[in-house]
């Protein structure tokens, strides 16, 4: 009838609205709202935090958990990214490092479970929980491959001199070997199958140095499969992407894998901003979203001033992704850098969502906890009352 053609429209309109702003899904065949029990990155933005073991006292007992969580809801996070990986140790009871390497769980942690804890007091307050695997293919740090390669020395990856591969520090087990990647595998879906998370993430370790690969298991596999020897320089075209497409077959795995767990858990990876995390680390993000391997990407913006913030946005819009892929992008800011007593500014800090809202990213997720809680929270103050406010 024409004289409820007004008010037809207006519900047409209340309920796009509804779709786009409050992420509710309209039927409207039954005519229904309802609203989704799955967590839906494109639905609503990632707002995120890294709660780390490092320079950060989080994880050490429950009552800290409990604050943190309350803390960070409080200020209008949803969805936290807890370390349960790094140093060779895991912060949960792990029956694979316990067959493997006979110890369970970081000695920190021993007669706890921080990741239990940590999800309890998370759904407590309405956060969702992705547990973040720090280290990745990293065996140790400084410590000439740690207990891992102590144990599996065959595991290394190898420089062009056969050393053992080494960079900024960090030693790396030999992420194109089918076994370092079953383990590492491993380790990501035992979370996946035993915890209720939301998903699990890799970051920048997802990786392996452009100047690994020499090993010999590796040269013999280029042989074979492409008929001649790895060149000496590292960087060479078809050499360098060869090993990028083995990380990113891995990735694909990882995706498919825990799927078959459960289709709503996400695959969240936080890789270094491309194009140099891929000459540099053999990181192919791009092919990874064109491929529809992950569910979330967070590319680690970590800038210090807007105009280079600024510049990889621009990049990563204009250049990088396509407009239907921008609901995955959520990207890394740092908060702070104990290293170099770097703390971000308010100021840059509403700078850089107000970018990333200016060019339709919806979400972010922030380096890390204890940055919101310096000088006087000053940094979540700011997001609670501006940004991330209710």
């Amino acid at each position: 009838m024409p004289f409820l053609e007004p008010f037809q429209s207006a519900i047409r309109s209340f309920k796009s609205l509804l779709k786009q702003q409050f992420a509710v899904l309209v039927d409207a065949k039954n005519n229904k709202i309802t609203v989704p029990t799955t967590f839906e990155p494109r639905n609503q933005g990632i707002r995120g935090v890294w709660i780390p073991s490092t320079d950060c006292k989080v994880l050490t007992s429950k009552q800290r958990i409990a604050d943190a969580m309350d803390f960070l809801a409080d200020t209008g996070f949803n969805t936290v990214f807890p370390v349960v990986w790094n140093r060779g140790f895991t912060a949960y009871p792990s029956q694979i490092m316990r067959e493997q390497f006979g110890v369970e769980i970081d000695s920190r942690y021993q007669g706890r479970d921080p990741l239990a804890e940590l999800i309890v007091e998370a759904n407590r307050v309405g956060l969702k929980v992705i547990p973040w695997f720090e280290y990745g293919f990293v065996s140790s740090y400084n410590l000439n491959g740690g207990h891992l390669l102590a144990k599996k020395p065959e595991w290394a990856a190898r420089d062009c001199s056969g050393n053992l591969l080494k960079k900024n520090n960090f030693e790396w087990m030999n992420s194109l070997d089918a076994e370092v990647q079953d383990f590492l595998l491993g380790l990501m879906l035992e979370v996946a199958k035993n915890y209720p998370v939301n998903g699990v993430q890799g970051d920048d370790r997802i990786a392996l140095p452009v100047e690994g690969g020499y090993d010999e298991k590796t040269v013999k596999r280029y042989r074979e499969e492409c008929g001649r020897e790895p060149p000496q320089h590292c960087k060479e075209r078809h050499w360098l992407h060869w090993r990028a497409d083995i990380i990113t077959e891995f990735v694909a795995r990882l995706h498919r894998e825990l799927k078959a767990i459960n289709p709503d858990l996400l695959l969240s990876m936080s890789p270094s901003p491309y194009e140099w995390g891929l000459v540099e680390y053999l990181q192919d993000s791009q092919a990874w979203v064109d491929k529809k391997l992950v569910d979330m990407l967070h590319p680690q913006f970590y800038r210090r001033d807007f105009k280079a913030y600024k510049q990889l946005v621009d990049r990563l819009i204009g250049e990088q992704i396509r407009s239907e892929q921008v609901h995955c992008v959520s990207p890394g800011i740092l908060l702070a850098n104990r290293g170099s007593n770097y703390s971000m500014t308010p100021e840059l800090l509403l700078q850089v969502i107000a970018c990333n809202r200016s060019r339709g990213i919806q979400g972010e997720v922030m380096f890390f906890y204890e940055g919101l809680r310096d000088n006087g929270n000053a940094l979540a103050e700011v997001l609670k009352n501006g940004p991330y406010a209710r």
